[in-house]
């Protein structure tokens, strides 16, 4: 086959078909953005979340996402799974990445305050170089049944970036609107240099 990431991610994505276990109507935080919440999905069940995103900027680039999590009931607190990520544009060529990702929830939303701690790592499929990991610590306050607020604060690491290791932060506000599972958010993030 000419292009062996075509024939990885369809193993992938039929891997993660027979885990699959439809959920809840959920937040949106730790889908298709880049500031997480606290809390870890319903223990017993798995999610699956696929994405594309389009850079204007970056010569026509973009990103495409598919990850699988899961949440045992015997581990209720722990979130672990998987992330299939490939990037293409002018600035940083044709990538795709593979690697772990677990999110543990410390103190869950309802108390008023939600902490979590989660990870993740991507290695090039091409090169087998880690490429990116992270470390963050992501703090929920729900200000109503329909209105939240996510921050995170953490370690950020990208091998091609400028400064590899920075400090990583965002801010993000989440409101469910009309239906239960329509929402609107508003995101900032950003990385300095830092950890050095």
């Amino acid at each position: 086959m000419k292009n062996p990431s075509v024939v990885f991610l369809a193993f992938l994505l039929l891997s993660f078909f027979p885990v699959l276990a439809p959920g809840p109507a959920a937040w949106a935080a730790g889908g298709a953005h880049i500031v997480d919440d606290s809390e870890v999905i319903d223990p017993g069940s798995c999610q699956f979340d696929t994405w594309v995103s389009k850079f204007d900027d970056v010569g026509g680039g973009g990103y495409f996402n598919a990850t699988n999590a899961c949440t045992l009931k015997d581990l209720p607190k722990l979130q672990f799974g998987a992330q299939f990520q490939h990037l293409w544009g002018a600035d940083f060529g044709d990538s795709q990445l593979f690697g772990p990702q677990a999110k543990v929830n410390f103190l869950p939303e309802d108390s008023g305050v939600g902490i979590g701690l989660t990870f993740n790592s991507g290695v090039a499929l091409q090169t087998g170089f880690l490429e990116t990991a992270s470390l963050i610590v992501p703090v929920t306050i729900p200000l109503d049944d329909h209105v939240r607020f996510n921050f995170n604060l953490g370690w950020s690491y990208v091998r091609i970036a400028q400064s590899p290791d920075a400090l990583f932060y965002g801010a993000q506000v989440e409101a469910k609107i009309g239906w239960e599972d329509v929402s609107l958010m508003l995101e900032l993030f950003g990385r300095q240099p830092g950890f050095t």
